[in-house]
């Protein structure tokens, strides 16, 4: 299983690469924040909301292409008077970009790229799940799921 602090590296190194990106996110498709970044410690956002934003909004453009049947989605890039959001795929995951207006997108689109793969390569690792299998002796058996319950309804 991956390490949570794996993902905050990777946030780092995309944070450190270009000046104009103010914070990185990491979130699940269903937009559960799974680990972010920030450059500026007094910049307030609320990531939870944003990446849960950010997610949606990546899935649904998915889904757009897929209903027109023109390919995979390769990156969503929200344009604002004073910045910019970037989402991507990576594997089971969407990462989001936030900048300043003035970035090289480019270099964004590169690096989102890029470290998505290595994201993507463990969020596999962090979301397998390994099949648990009770011991044979502590398996429950018809005969105790009626014993459990008349137990519960004595109570």
């Amino acid at each position: 299983m991956s390490e949570p602090k794996v993902f905050d590296k990777i946030l780092t190194d995309i944070i450190r690469q270009e000046k104009g990106i103010r914070k990185v996110i990491l979130v699940d498709k269903t937009g559960l924040t799974i680990a972010n970044v920030s450059k500026l410690s007094y910049y307030p956002v609320d990531v939870d909301s944003i990446g849960a934003i950010a997610s949606a909004v990546f899935c649904a453009s998915e889904e757009q292409g897929k209903n027109l049947q023109i390919g995979e989605l390769e990156i969503v890039t929200s344009e604002f008077s004073e910045g910019k959001i970037f989402a991507s795929a990576c594997g089971k995951g969407v990462l989001c970009v936030v900048s300043e207006a003035e970035v090289n997108i480019g270099l964004i689109r590169l690096l989102m790229k890029k470290q998505g793969v290595q994201l993507a390569e463990e969020l596999d690792k962090f979301l397998a799940v390994e099949p648990s299998t009770p011991a044979k002796d502590r398996e429950l058996d018809e005969e105790d799921l009626k014993s459990a319950l008349a137990e519960l309804e004595r109570v």
